[in-house]
């Protein structure tokens, strides 16, 4: 049975959440001089957070669950020790579900690695390890999918990008109408809107949550470009098009809030990363929405901030968390407010 045939969906990320799932960064050999500026972003992220909601941390050893409880030593923040590649849990987590009665149920799929190209120890286990955490019903999709590479609206409506889910060296024999089916069933979805293409760079071939997200029932944000030498100028202008034309499942033409594009934002060997603001978390008491040091940043801070007058806007220097790959969206996963909570 599916998630779907048993009455279960996924909510929108503004429906009320019992938790934030995050992995504290802990691999050196992977983050290099960015691991202890990308903590200290994690430190951020996390206590804004906990004004709202309980954190769950994964902390892979001793050493590094004696730092999660030295750096947030909240009484909103539980750790729990377990093995992970990296901290990209929008990805590797499962998905939270919520039943006809309110009851919570996981679901998880086939992971491996972003297409073949990160593929790091541990990282195919997390999802199985939270669901068993968490105890509630958990379900298990024959398919490849990475959380970030959907959005929902949670009345129905599905995003997602061609290029991550068709292009991206993960579900190859099948068809788009059979990934759609897949999609719906797995999500409690009734329409898949697809876009075609990702940011330059982006390590996870298109996924959907660095072009645009929703915001309300019916309303979208993505971002434009405002630089003469934005590289992502022609994507977002054909992202903005495609959006534009797109019908919900609930019989909505979109309606798309415009933000700028960061614009050109590099490492310090001079490579395009693929900054967006559109990788902003959406928490019960925040809106977590990552900067990049560019003339942008204020503009886009006070437009998504302003989408959400309900929460607290606060803004976080993504740039260690983004040499990576993603941004804050990448590295949370909402746990819905349901009937069941984590097991303790």
């Amino acid at each position: 049975m599916t998630p779907r045939q048993a009455g279960f969906h996924m909510p929108a990320e503004w429906a009320p959440h019992e938790a934030t799932w995050l992995a504290w960064p802990s691999h050196a050999d992977l983050w290099g001089p960015h691991l202890e500026p990308a903590r200290a972003a994690f430190v951020r992220l996390a206590m804004a957070v906990a004004a709202g909601e309980r954190v769950e941390v994964l902390a892979p050893d001793e050493v590094s669950e004696a730092q999660v409880r030295a750096a947030l030593g909240s009484e909103r923040v539980r750790v729990h020790r377990m093995a992970f590649g990296d901290i990209w849990l929008r990805d590797t987590a499962p998905l939270f579900l919520v039943g006809r009665e309110g009851e919570l149920a996981s679901v998880r799929f086939s992971f491996n690695g972003w297409g073949g190209k990160y593929v790091l120890e541990h990282d195919d286990c997390v999802a199985e390890g939270i669901a068993t955490l968490q105890g509630a019903r958990a379900f298990k999709m024959p398919f490849v999918l990475e959380g970030g590479a959907i959005e929902v609206d949670g009345e129905g409506t599905v995003l997602t990008t061609r290029q991550c889910l068709l292009r991206g060296q993960r579900n190859d024999a099948m068809s788009e109408v059979e990934l759609e089916r897949a999609l719906c069933d797995s999500l409690g979805g009734d329409k898949v809107l697809w876009l075609e293409n990702g940011l330059e760079n982006d390590h996870t071939d298109g996924h959907v949550d660095t072009l645009t997200r929703f915001v309300r029932p019916g309303v979208v944000v993505a971002m434009e470009s405002r630089a003469p030498d934005d590289p992502n100028r022609d994507v977002l202008r054909a992202l903005l098009g495609e959006l534009e034309a797109m019908v919900d499942a609930r019989g909505r033409k979109l309606r798309v809030v415009r933000i700028p594009s960061p614009g050109r934002i590099t490492d310090a060997d001079g490579r395009v990363m693929p900054a967006s603001y559109a990788n902003f978390y959406l928490a019960n008491a925040c809106v977590v929405v990552p900067t990049y040091g560019s003339r942008f940043d204020e503009e886009a801070v006070h437009v998504i901030g302003g989408l959400f007058p309900d929460r607290h806007t606060v803004s976080i220097d993504a740039r260690a968390v983004l040499s990576g790959g993603g941004a804050f969206h990448c590295i949370t996963q909402q746990q819905p407010r349901g009937a069941r909570a984590v097991a303790p």
